[in-house]
């Protein structure tokens, strides 16, 4: 613990005048001849209790001040995060309490994560409930048709299991999607690097999508190189990353017709801009777009299972690839999703 030179000094000096007081005392005594009545034993006596009252007072304050820090501690433990110990004029013990306030304020900020975190678990829960009710109930209520014979004619009954197909694919991915958040809230997600070539794994997953955009009407907007273009990144999830996003674009920016795919280089990176022309992200939803289960007012319509939880996870998975991912938005106009991976290249050299 550091002591501020005016504390030291301060005892120091105090100290050497006691030593002072004290030898002068002893060599008065011993000079004095015997019976001269000279009070040096007086002197002593009273030297030595100014001493002892001196350190009593100190130790008393000491004792005072480690009892206000035991009470503070107390209180913070007990969930009372604002309080604060406050610094006297004695620095000795100033590091300490500051220290301290350093920790309470951080159990302060985890206290309020804490309750953000449970408040955004809670909402995940019931956003979950509510998505995994519905498409079970109409299969419940197809199956339930089909099993007491309420279509009627076979093309009726083969259109219900139709319906039920597509609704079990809803409840499969909205399932895939839980346990893969789960896998990257653990830290479980296993992630194996290689040398990626970036463009041709974009135009693969351009091509899961192509009847996908037919049915949407959507047209393809490509501007990706022939040449590779190398990363260093886990194939799987890269893929999972591009897939999510078409799947957005296409959910979300089918009104404007056009599914954009450009790649570029910038900054020592590959760039893959996936954009569309639909209704867009006002500025308000934006900062909370790779938020889990979030779903702005224009998109509470749900489209082949949206589930709220693919950005987050694309999200996730660029950040545990060393990369990035952004969104820019001119609603009605443009909106622009951005995944930024370093270049093998440069990353290597």
């Amino acid at each position: 613990m550091r002591v501020s030179a005016m504390i030291r000094d301060r005892i120091i000096m105090l100290i050497f005048f006691q030593i002072l007081l004290l030898t002068g005392t002893i060599m008065a005594s011993l000079l004095q001849p015997s019976g001269a009545g000279f009070p040096g034993q007086h002197l002593l006596l009273a030297a030595a209790i100014g001493i002892g009252l001196a350190l009593l007072g100190q130790q008393l304050r000491y004792r005072s001040k480690m009892k206000e820090i035991c009470t503070a501690l107390i209180r913070a433990v007990q969930g009372n995060v604002n309080t604060r110990i406050l610094a006297k004029e004695d620095r000795l013990l100033n590091d300490v309490i500051f220290k301290i306030n350093e920790l309470i304020e951080q159990l302060s900020k985890l206290q309020v994560r804490t309750v953000r975190s449970e408040a955004a678990r809670k909402s995940l829960l019931a956003n979950i409930s509510h998505d995994i009710r519905t498409p079970l109930t109409s299969i419940i209520g197809y199956v339930d048709a089909i099993k007491d014979d309420l279509g009627g004619t076979r093309d009726r009954h083969q259109q219900y299991v139709e319906i039920v197909a597509e609704k079990s694919a809803v409840l499969k991915a909205l399932i895939d999607n839980i346990f893969q958040l789960a896998k990257l809230d653990a830290d479980e997600m296993p992630i194996t690097t290689e040398r990626l070539d970036l463009a041709e794994i974009t135009r693969e997953a351009v091509i899961l999508f192509m009847a996908k955009l037919a049915q949407y009407g959507m047209k393809l907007d490509a501007e990706i190189p022939d040449a590779p273009c190398y990363v260093d990144a886990d194939s799987i999830s890269t893929q999972r990353i591009l897939a999510n996003l078409i799947q957005n674009a296409i959910q979300h920016g089918s009104s404007g017709g056009v599914l954009g795919i450009r790649m570029s280089s910038s900054g020592g990176s590959w760039n893959v801009e996936i954009w569309d022309c639909g209704t867009g992200i006002s500025s308000a939803d934006l900062e909370h777009i790779f938020d889990r289960m979030y779903r702005s007012d224009g998109s509470r319509k749900q489209w082949n299972g949206g589930s709220g939880l693919g950005l987050a996870i694309a999200k996730g998975l660029a950040d545990k690839n060393g990369g990035h991912l952004t969104v820019a938005s001119d609603p009605g106009r443009l909106t622009v999703f951005t995944l930024s991976l370093p270049a093998a290249e440069l990353r290597n050299s």
